[in-house]
């Protein structure tokens, strides 16, 4: 018996996926790839016209619907959210908190983190654009609905609830 090669033997593609794709392409060829694209644009129903979606050729509505448009509902924007999954994702490394929720309301926005997913929330980080002048937009709230910290910056409010780092000696 013979040994295997250190290298492969040199095919005629870059990619060796369309290697494999080329031995096992059907003996057609390119005319087979274009009765098949057709195939895929006419479809069993007919011709797709421009700009026609294929609801229209299945039979169904006329048109795209649109998404509807959000209602006017409190949410956070990307840097507080930034700020919040960096805190949780601490703590999740630290093996204190495991799960979360969030939930978007006509009058807040609302972070709930969870020890376990079936308990009730260890804290709620609560965004209420209505309390903005007054004691501040963001708080965090207990489950007991304590709330320990409110304020306008959402920094300051988190370090209610992040705890501090500690030194490590040997």
């Amino acid at each position: 018996m013979g040994t295997a090669p250190l290298s492969a033997p040199r095919r005629p593609f870059a990619n060796p996926c369309m290697a494999s794709m080329a031995t096992l392409a059907p003996a057609g060829g390119r005319a087979h790839h274009d009765r098949r694209m057709k195939w895929q644009r006419e479809g069993a129903g007919g011709i797709m016209n421009e700009g026609e979606t294929a609801e229209t050729m299945r039979g169904g509505a006329s048109g795209v619907v649109p998404f509807p448009a959000a209602q006017n509902r409190v949410t956070f924007n990307r840097e507080e959210l930034q700020a919040i999954l960096n805190l949780y994702g601490r703590m999740v490394a630290e093996g204190e908190w495991r799960d979360y929720a969030i939930d978007f309301t006509r009058d807040k926005a609302v972070f709930s983190i969870f020890r376990r997913a079936s308990e009730m929330p260890l804290y709620r980080i609560e965004k209420d654009p209505k309390l903005a002048r007054r004691q501040g937009a963001y708080s965090v709230v207990t489950p007991t609905g304590l709330i320990l910290k409110r304020g306008h910056e959402l920094d300051k409010v988190l370090r209610v609830i992040d705890k501090p780092l500690r030194v490590v000696t040997n």
